[in-house]
């Protein structure tokens, strides 16, 4: 009755709220038509934020509630998974948007015309078409003698991208720390010791990487590139020996996440409201807050691609599941983005013969080195599906099964079931590359894995994977 309750409650103060999001604006343009003082708006746009962070902490109010009711019962697996999708869904919305508008204004900055009919307070012009209309930019060297009324801000992108992967993280690796977060082969650790190491290694990196921007190797671009690689390394070293091979790809691309965010709120948005301020005033503007903001926003672009990789490395075990899995996310995170650079070069109509196969190289070498050796322990002879059925019904079918009865998942991960003979010999490759070359599965080898084991699994497929 009380849990009854506390959902009405909360349903009823989500709807007034939404409410006020679909009559507020109305009631702000309306005032604004009898009050054009600027500090009114002002209020209104702060008021509305309000509205706004009120309306995310009851849903988060509400899925917190919900997760309480159903804890400990069948239905708290169905949330999670379904918290997942959702959340999952919102986070690549997000990032394509905010990843799109990094790609398309560091196009515009290097296509720009600079010379050809250029005005003078102009820092350069481009034409364009796209849909069936074509479409004239121009850039300021610094801002129009008038500050138009409508202005838009590219900020919303940015931080619902990083709410929600941040959301996500909860979802996905803290929520089950231990059987997702936390390997006890790699380091012992407490769910609130995991957590907290993860959450405070984003706040150290944006310190460190803050401090090296504001030294003087910030005008030395190619020191501040390998000194800048060289942390990035230590952090990809560093997940990889406190977290699961899966959860050290995620943090640091949580890491890169949240200096491109922290680059966006504490950087770029600041200095752009320093000068629309200033050029509102008729103060004199200082370029360098430009200058700076777009060089922020020009490494938040090198980061893109090393983020990209990172957001669909879960899903190939050949990458975190190498024996030195930071190495290969070192190797991807300098291909991508010496892949970037070429994009940006080419766009600026500098043509350079090696980056792009100089970066591909790099990242075959990814692939190269963390191919399978050949197994060279001999096979005894003629391995029945008896004996490999035996070692799948014990450390497999907790999981791989129509209906698991693994305390994490509520049904099969990928649809991957292995009921019967049969469905081993139809999965006999996707059983080879996640039992035997990678090893990544059993997860975390909760269920204890064997390498005799691994090895008669490896002879039995090898052997024809035979039903007998």
């Amino acid at each position: 009755m009380l849990s009854t309750a506390i959902y009405i409650i909360l349903a009823l103060i989500l709807f007034m709220l939404l409410r006020l999001t679909y009559i507020f604006p109305s009631l702000a343009k309306q005032h604004a038509g009898e009050n054009k003082e600027e500090e009114h708006q002002q209020k209104f746009t702060l008021f509305e934020g309000f509205i706004y962070a009120a309306v995310v902490l009851v849903i988060v109010a509400l899925i917190a509630h919900t997760y309480l009711v159903v804890k400990g019962t069948p239905w708290e697996g169905h949330l999670m998974e379904w918290m997942n999708i959702v959340v999952r869904l919102m986070h690549i919305t997000f990032g394509i948007a905010w990843i799109g508008a990094s790609f398309y204004f560091v196009f515009l900055e290097n296509a720009l015309n600079r010379t050809k009919d250029v005005r003078d307070e102009l820092a350069g012009n481009l034409w364009a078409v796209h849909g069936g209309g074509f479409y004239y930019l121009e850039k300021y060297k610094v801002a129009p003698k008038t500050i138009p009324k409508e202005l838009h801000w590219f900020k919303y992108e940015a931080y619902f991208t990083w709410l929600s992967g941040f959301s996500l993280l909860f979802v996905v690796y803290y929520f089950n720390a231990k059987a997702f977060l936390i390997d006890d082969n790699v380091m012992k650790l407490s769910p609130v010791a995991a957590i907290s190491i993860g959450v405070g290694s984003f706040i150290a990196a944006w310190i460190i990487y803050h401090f090296l921007c504001k030294t003087a190797l910030i005008k030395k671009g190619i020191w501040f590139t390998v000194i800048g690689f060289l942390i990035a390394v230590a952090f990809a070293w560093f997940y990889c020996h406190v977290f699961s091979a899966r959860a050290a790809y995620i943090h640091f691309g949580a890491m890169l996440g949240t200096l491109m965010v922290g680059n966006v709120f504490f950087i770029i948005i600041p200095s752009q409201k320093a000068m629309v301020k200033a050029a509102k005033e008729g103060k004199l503007l200082d370029p360098a807050l430009g200058k700076f903001a777009g060089l922020r926003s020009l490494h938040n672009n090198y980061f893109t691609l090393p983020v990209l990789f990172v957001m669909i490395s879960n899903h190939f075990p050949s990458t975190f599941g190498f024996s030195n899995p930071w190495l290969i996310l070192t190797i991807i995170t300098l291909g991508t983005a010496g892949v970037k650079h070429y994009l940006n070069l080419k766009e600026k109509g500098q043509l350079n013969v090696w980056v792009l196969p100089v970066s591909v190289i790099i990242l075959l070498g990814a692939a190269f080195i963390s191919a399978p050796k050949k197994n060279t322990t001999v096979c005894k002879e003629n391995i029945t599906m008896t004996e490999v059925y035996s070692i799948v019904q014990k450390r497999c079918i907790t999981c791989h099964s129509a209906k698991p009865t693994d305390d994490v998942f509520i049904a099969p991960p990928n649809g991957v079931v292995y009921d019967t003979p049969q469905d081993m010999i139809k999965l006999k490759d996707k059983i080879i590359q996640r039992v035997v070359v990678t090893k990544t599965m059993p997860l975390n080898n909760k269920t204890g894995m064997t390498e005799e084991e691994r090895n008669m699994i490896r002879c039995w497929i090898e052997q024809g994977a035979s039903e007998k």
